[in-house]
């Protein structure tokens, strides 16, 4: 199916050893889990790859954030992460409050391989509910 003008984002619950992957439906009501990748140097070509397989013209990293509201520990690598993403993939890159998305996930489904993916999909559906209210 070509690209018909439509916007579809991609979720990333960013991790120091897995990356969740998340993208959106067409009509950016819904965030399906798609994967979970390695963390290692092969991590920006497997995304990019992901954003032409789903035509996606914008991608969504989660903000990670302690109970103060200030930088966790992996926010450094989350901000260097999406100085990569940028550069590598050439797609308009946001960060998006994420609070315990993966805790959250594993109370819904249970601890599973799927878990950061689904993390991914809370983290892109609280984007996309904040950006289009009309779909909440």
């Amino acid at each position: 199916m070509g690209y018909n003008g439509l916007m579809r984002y991609l979720g990333i619950d960013f991790g120091s050893k897995r990356v969740g992957v998340a993208v959106s439906d067409e009509s950016n009501s819904f965030a399906f889990p798609v994967s979970v990748v390695q963390n290692s140097p092969d991590l920006l070509e497997e995304l990019a790859l992901v954003c032409r397989k789903y035509t996606i013209t914008d991608i969504v990293i989660g903000e990670s954030k302690n109970f103060s509201q200030e930088d966790n520990l992996i926010m450094k690598e989350v901000a260097i992460f999406m100085g990569q993403v940028a550069q590598h993939i050439g797609i308009p890159t946001h960060l998006h409050p994420e609070f315990l998305t993966s805790l959250e996930a594993k109370q819904i489904q249970g601890k599973n391989d799927m878990l950061d993916a689904s993390a991914a999909a809370l983290i892109l559906k609280s984007y996309l509910d904040t950006h289009n209210p009309s779909h909440q």
